[in-house]
């Protein structure tokens, strides 16, 4: 599943890019947050992927991100040049095989190669076309898919969408939202070569009608049920637009942890109701929300780039400050297959199963504590940041990254031992 959101400068509070990505995957696969430094490589160097070796980029970016444990791709991260990438699951007529990129890939080397939107666009885009997408997406079956994805920095964004080596892309003009079904009609600015002849030959397209709609022509509607993700993208829009020219990281925090009229607190569904799959998705044993991310973009240099990071379901955490210029707390890296007391993400885990008991109960109480949480961290924030401004930023922005993890290890441990013990 997945959504992404962006909203450029023009309609944001203080004029900053945001983005926003909830990752839903299997319920029970750990993702730890990442950072990968710069690498240089020689002429000849090539990467290993997921399933492919490729050449290598001459240099690569700096990148923070969100990394299921077993995948050498992310679901979604920024790199030190302010390009932010998500990724999502699309249905579409083509078949794909065992080799190729994964989405995931995309996403991790589209940060390493772009140094803007476009940049990271052309790069994804061309390696779409040269190695093709393929490789199952979870540790546990074998499932390949194509991939629709949210690239944004600073002054721009770029909603893109692909079926196997096609494609196809359209700029945002303010806000912009990506869920798991193709929604390109005519209006995308790019495409490949022969997407539109490739529809035509398929017999997916009339060749009298000109350019190719993307999703009229590729998108597979009979093996998805509509409740996939239509209302998921009317919710996203409607929430987008009910706070343009208002819109700040906490409301897209907000956004993330939203259930349509429940709320910040989800309430059980059956599958079959329209507003079964969520924004903050809990359709186990299918998807849930199992990592998140919002970052801003700011343009200027001398402004901070600071990210928030949920691990598991956000409506039952908070969201974590993360400073990509500066180390990242290690502890955050920790988790793979198994539950781990070590792994920040499994306790996560832990505490959503104790939720899941009676999430009208516990929900409430849980997001209570985790909201003062935020809100004391969000207090030190602009103090700390125009300290470390003056002095040793990174040594600064270290020290408050561990003081925070440290402060919600604390509160997610007592948490865990009163709903333990709650009868």
């Amino acid at each position: 599943m997945c959504d992404t959101f962006v909203a450029l400068g023009p309609v944001t509070k203080d004029g900053i890019a945001l983005f926003a990505k909830n990752s839903d995957r299997p319920p029970l696969e750990c993702q730890r947050i990442v950072q990968l430094p710069r690498r240089a490589n020689g002429a000849a160097a090539r990467v290993r992927c997921q399933y492919v070796d490729i050449p290598d980029a001459p240099a690569t970016a700096a990148i923070v991100g969100s990394q299921p444990y077993w995948l050498w791709g992310l679901e979604h991260g920024v790199n030190e040049h302010r390009v932010a990438i998500g990724n999502e699951t699309v249905y579409t007529k083509e078949l794909l095989g065992p080799l190729g990129l994964t989405g995931m890939d995309l996403v991790r080397l589209g940060l390493e190669r772009g140094r803007t939107a476009t940049e990271a666009l052309e790069a994804v885009t061309g390696l779409i076309e040269t190695h093709g997408q393929g490789g199952s997406g979870h540790a546990h079956m074998e499932w390949p898919y194509h991939n629709g994805f949210l690239i944004a920095d600073p002054t721009s964004a770029w909603i893109l969408e692909t079926s196997g080596r096609h494609w196809a892309a359209k700029p945002v003009a303010d806000l912009g939202h990506v869920t798991n079904g193709l929604a390109l009609g005519t209006d995308w600015t790019r495409g490949g070569a022969d997407v539109t002849g490739f529809a035509v030959e398929r017999g997916w397209w009339p060749a009298a009608r000109g350019r190719v709609d993307f999703a009229a022509a590729y998108n597979d509607d009979a093996s998805v049920p509509p409740n996939v993700c239509v209302e998921r993208r009317r919710r996203g829009a409607e929430l987008l637009a009910e706070s343009r020219g208002q819109l700040m990281a906490a409301t897209l925090r907000t956004l993330l942890r939203d259930h349509y009229d429940a709320g910040l607190v989800h309430r059980p569904r059956a599958v079959d109701d329209p507003y079964f799959f969520e924004l903050c998705m809990h359709a186990d044993p299918l998807d849930n929300t199992t990592a998140s991310m919002v970052v801003a973009l700011p343009r200027a240099s001398d402004t901070l780039l600071r990210a928030w990071v949920s691990l598991g379901s956000p409506c039952v955490g908070a969201f974590l400050p993360i400073y990509p210029e500066a180390p990242i707390p290690p502890r955050l890296a920790v988790g793979g297959e198994v539950p781990d007391a070590a792994s920040p993400w499994w306790r996560m885990r832990e505490l959503l199963t104790l939720v899941e008991r009676d999430f009208a109960r516990f929900g409430p109480l849980v997001r209570a504590r985790w909201d003062a949480v935020e809100a004391e961290l969000a207090a030190e924030v602009p103090g700390m940041e125009a300290h470390a401004l003056t002095t040793d930023r990174r040594a600064v922005l270290a020290m408050f990254m561990e003081s925070a993890l440290d402060r919600y290890l604390r509160e997610a441990e007592r948490l865990l031992r009163q709903l333990a013990t709650a009868a």
